[in-house]
């Protein structure tokens, strides 16, 4: 897959941050129903499909981003495993928990200059979209120190790379 160009508005998680996340992610990725909130490029997600999962769902608000990841998917010809919603991440959350969708894996990478991260895990935490044995990964700026416990999320550990972390919840 070609480098994704950086757009006006996105931080795409970097080559060697993705590269780590599918590394901690490669043993879960099997058949795996991911979830990439803050979608962005969709660079992740995609990621995710090539790795094995079953399904992803990417959620944008961007309508320009969602064009652009439609394009990627029906250009790798993997648009068949895949569901977009072109909304905000919290109402998203909301929505699915009314479904009963539930995730084997979420990673969100919100801006990271703003309160989204916490409002997200807060959504996650008190949810059921997140399966008993799943786990949640945020990506986020190095000097915002992310609390341990989001309700039924629990922080296990913290992988560092330049200005990204990498926080891994799991449920407890």
């Amino acid at each position: 897959m070609r480098t994704l160009k950086k757009q006006k508005g996105l931080r795409p998680t970097t080559g060697k941050v993705r590269e780590a996340l599918f590394d901690i992610l490669r043993a879960r990725m099997e058949d795996a129903r991911f979830l990439d909130l803050y979608a962005g490029t969709g660079a992740v997600g995609i990621n995710a499909l090539n790795e094995g999962a079953a399904e992803v769902v990417f959620v944008e608000e961007n309508k320009g981003h969602i064009r652009k990841i439609q394009g990627l998917l029906e250009k790798h010809h993997i648009s068949d495993r895949v569901d977009i919603a072109n909304q905000k991440a919290i109402p998203f959350i909301n929505r699915a928990e009314e479904q009963g969708l539930a995730f084997d894996i979420i990673f969100l990478d919100p801006p990271y200059h703003t309160d989204e991260i916490i409002n997200a895990l807060t959504a996650i935490g008190r949810s059921s979209i997140i399966k008993q044995t799943g786990i949640v990964i945020a990506e986020h700026f190095t000097k915002r120190t992310l609390p341990d416990i989001f309700d039924r999320l629990h922080k296990v550990k913290t992988y560092t790379y330049g200005d990204s972390v990498l926080s891994l919840f799991e449920v407890e």
